[in-house]
């Protein structure tokens, strides 16, 4: 894989003769960390026999209510598998009560293949990037084309029309919930996704989270995608929210200042598309329709959330309840995010 694992951050380290013993698969070789991130922790678990596993459980500090919920996680992963093929395969589960180590986790196995992360890390054609883009749409759309009502514990997930009025309000209340000293004042942005809220685009299984770097690439055809992972935000609702959330990460080309240094995947390489060709081709091969002024709402309520997100991360920093310096430039991110916002909303980007 790209993304090599590391030693496990002191604060982040486990009882791993506990874990052992808990999952019974025989010996643990070897635990490291993987670095991506910054919600859940995700650590590889090499095993003396047998295939290797991840694991994944909460951050250490104060999380939002709902948030790293690992039996929500667990479930929606083992639902999907039959039916989305890119989805790992589920092993063990437990809740806090019960937990070796005194907080919810899950076990999956490993998808051994290539993460693209700021940089691919590996030789990429500029025929190959776009047909990744190709792929990586196709995915998309095949997740959103899932029939919820069809596959047990799925159709639980869809609690009806108003998806983009409770996301809307939600954030808010999340971003208010994660305030620091150097918060901005979004109030203009705020009003404006509420004045300016469509009704619900239609129902469907969501990733929520669907970007580059959570895909996991054939080693063989980096092309193709086997895995998707992080479904922690997964849910049944709006596919152009989705939609939204995915093109907030995607930094092309010509994006410049602060929202062009946030890149974090290779999407501005030679022969990645830009934004719009990926909305085109979503509408297109979904059978969407979506106006540009439609879409104004979708693309700034995606920022708005990566901000707020964002924030969440810097509150835990900020109040020292994590150290990792990964999260020290969170608090300029979420300012950023501000900026860029109101260029949307003035008509300049």
């Amino acid at each position: 894989m790209t993304d090599e694992s590391r030693p496990v951050r002191d604060e982040d380290a486990f009882d791993v003769a506990a874990v052992e013993q808990w999952l019974g698969r025989g010996p643990i070789s070897e635990v490291r960390q993987f670095p991506g991130g910054a919600s859940n922790l995700t650590y590889l678990l090499t095993m003396a026999d047998g295939p290797d596993l991840i694991l994944r459980r909460p951050p250490a500090g104060t999380k939002a209510r709902g948030a790293h919920d690992m039996s929500r996680e667990f479930r929606i992963q083992q639902a999907l598998k039959p039916v989305f093929g890119q989805v790992a395969t589920m092993v063990a589960h437990v809740g806090a009560d019960d937990s070796p180590i005194d907080c919810e986790l899950y076990v999956m196995e490993r998808l051994d293949g290539l993460i693209p992360r700021v940089d691919f890390g590996f030789p990429m054609s500029l025929e190959q990037c776009d047909a990744l883009c190709s792929t990586f749409v196709d995915t998309l759309v095949a997740l959103h084309a899932v029939d919820v009502d069809a596959v047990p514990g799925l159709a639980a997930l869809n609690k009806g029309e108003g998806y983009v009025a409770r996301q809307v309000s939600g954030w808010i209340t999340r971003l208010d919930n994660a305030r620091t000293d150097d918060t901005g004042d979004w109030t203009d942005i705020i009003d404006w996704l509420t004045a300016h809220q469509p009704v619900d685009a239609g129902q469907a299984m969501i990733h929520n989270d669907y970007r580059l770097d959570n895909v996991v690439l054939d080693a063989d055809d980096p092309t193709r995608i086997i895995g998707v992972l992080d479904w922690e935000l997964a849910t049944v609702g709006d596919p152009l929210m989705d939609l939204g959330c995915t093109m907030s990460y995607w930094v092309q080309a010509d994006d410049t200042g602060f929202f062009g240094e946030t890149r974090r995947q290779p999407t501005s390489d030679p022969g990645m598309w830009t934004r719009q060709q990926f909305v085109d081709a979503y509408l297109e091969r979904s059978g969407r329709t979506v106006s540009p002024e439609e879409w104004r709402f979708y693309e700034v309520f995606g920022l708005f959330r990566f901000a707020v997100i964002a924030q969440q991360i810097w509150y835990r920093y900020f109040h020292g309840q994590t150290t990792n310096p990964a999260f020290a430039f969170f608090g300029a991110a979420v300012a950023g995010f501000e900026d860029r916002c109101r260029t949307i909303l003035s008509g300049q980007a």
